[in-house]
């Protein structure tokens, strides 16, 4: 961050606060030094009040605490009984300072791919920050809005969210000059109940766009389609199959070396073509959302589309391995049902004999869960999976869905068994899908794998 006096940097909070200059803002008392603040957050493990004090003698100039500590001078202490809020209103504050053009991404699946197809954008025009890894919350979110500074030009910043409420707090934190909702999914269902519930909380985006912004909206997703959206935002509609869409994708062809070609046809500036480094068709869904947001912020149509091939995958989301003449694509940073269906669409398209997927469980589906795996079975075996691998308790049901569809199937115990397997069925010219939730950790499955025929790249 650059320096900003403490009283605007801080205003909002409780506490009498000067006007010295801070360029560090930190949640790690290791951190700090003079020209900082110390937000403390308490936590299951470690509470960070309890090192407020060393802080303090570190030469912090302030400390934003729940509750006065002791050891912690009263001209040093900032109070806010919630770290997350505070941590908001600071982002907000120094945000306010600074005015690049803004893009917000929000959505059930795709937002951090949307924003890597963002910033690939947004960097061909002029200087751009993004969303760094899944800093997309209350905490995550202010992180990024303090690396702001007076040579940006450009922002893109990915909005996630638990519950209602949180997205409206962000988009009015971050103020974005155009929005981006991908999708409406069952992600979250666990915690909103309903699909409903679920595009209510993405369209609180709106409550932080200005007066006649651009929102960029899936418009072959039924359940955006049909919203009613606040009067004072834009609606720019983009899709593969909705004939009346702004932005479309026509003759979308998957390349060799897993990119995918297709034609933007905009309804207002005309067609271009395009090649991505990413495969799938919900990959051109991101591409397109990135480039209608940009378009109707003003920038060149030409341009906008051409740089689309900057894009860059983060993670493992899609990252192509070739190990002894196996192609295995990691996909294993996510998974919900529809991240799901678009993975084993593009993996159906992939060009390889046998098709080999090591599925895992898929987490926070609340009621649907047992329905969403074993839907999961049936796609794999429609999409033409010869081989499945499941791991995780509620990967059983994709496993004996499949296996009743005629897929060759193994549900494994470890990660080690899974490795075996894909040993045992794994041939050249094969390739592997490997999708699960994050928490699964299906990579443990491959690395014994790649050890055992050598990984190539």
């Amino acid at each position: 961050m650059q320096k900003t006096p403490a009283d605007r940097l801080l205003r909002g909070l409780q506490g009498t606060v000067g006007s010295q200059w801070i360029d560090l803002v930190t949640t790690d008392s290791r951190q700090a030094r003079p020209g900082s603040v110390f937000v403390a957050f308490p936590g299951a493990r470690f509470d960070g009040h309890d090192f407020a004090a060393q802080c303090v003698a570190a030469g912090c100039d302030y400390v934003v605490l729940n509750h006065p500590v002791e050891g912690v001078p009263a001209e040093k202490t900032v109070l806010c009984p919630d770290s997350y809020r505070a941590m908001m209103q600071i982002g907000e504050n120094y945000r306010a300072a600074y005015h690049p053009v803004m893009v917000g991404v929000t959505g059930s699946v795709g937002k951090t791919t949307t924003k890597q197809f963002c910033h690939a954008v947004l960097s061909a025009f002029g200087e751009t920050i993004k969303t760094e890894g899944n800093q997309n919350n209350e905490l995550g979110m202010p992180r990024t809005l303090l690396r702001l500074a007076d040579t940006t030009e450009y922002a893109v910043i990915e909005m996630g969210m638990s519950a209602l409420g949180e997205i409206e707090r962000l988009a009015r934190c971050a103020k974005p000059d155009a929005g981006i909702i991908t999708c409406i999914g069952v992600s979250h269902m666990e915690t909103l109940g309903s699909r409903e519930n679920i595009l209510k909380a993405k369209l609180e985006i709106c409550a932080g766009l200005p007066e006649g912004a651009p929102l960029a909206l899936n418009a072959d997703d039924e359940y955006l389609r049909g919203a009613a959206l606040p009067a004072h935002v834009r609606p720019v509609w983009y899709a593969l199959e909705d004939t009346a869409a702004d932005v479309r994708a026509e003759a979308i062809e998957a390349m060799p070396g897993g990119t995918t070609r297709f034609v933007i046809a905009d309804a207002q500036y005309g067609r271009f073509d395009v090649t991505i480094p990413a495969m799938g068709r919900h990959n051109v869904y991101n591409a397109l959302a990135a480039y209608a947001a940009a378009t109707r912020l003003g920038l060149d149509a030409a341009r906008a589309a051409a740089a689309l091939a900057g894009f860059e995958q983060t993670g493992m989301r899609q990252h192509l391995v070739r190990c002894g003449g196996v192609d295995v694509i990691e996909d294993c940073y996510n998974a919900n049902p529809d991240s799901m269906l678009a993975a084993l669409k593009m993996f159906s398209e992939y060009p390889c004999q046998k098709r080999i997927a090591l599925l895992g469980d898929m987490l926070e589906l609340g009621a649907v869960t047992r329905q969403a795996h074993h839907t999961a079975g049936v796609q794999a075996a429609q999409l033409g999976v010869t081989h499945l691998i499941t791991y995780g308790e509620a990967a059983r049901l994709t496993a004996e869905a499949a296996a009743q569809l005629g897929v060759c199937t193994v549900h494994a115990a470890s990660y080690e068994q899974a490795a075996q397997q894909l040993l045992q069925w794994a041939q050249p010219g094969d390739a592997v899908l490997v999708k699960g939730s994050r928490s699964m950790m299906l990579e443990n499955a491959l690395k014994p794998f790649y050890a055992a025929r050598g990984r190539e790249a």
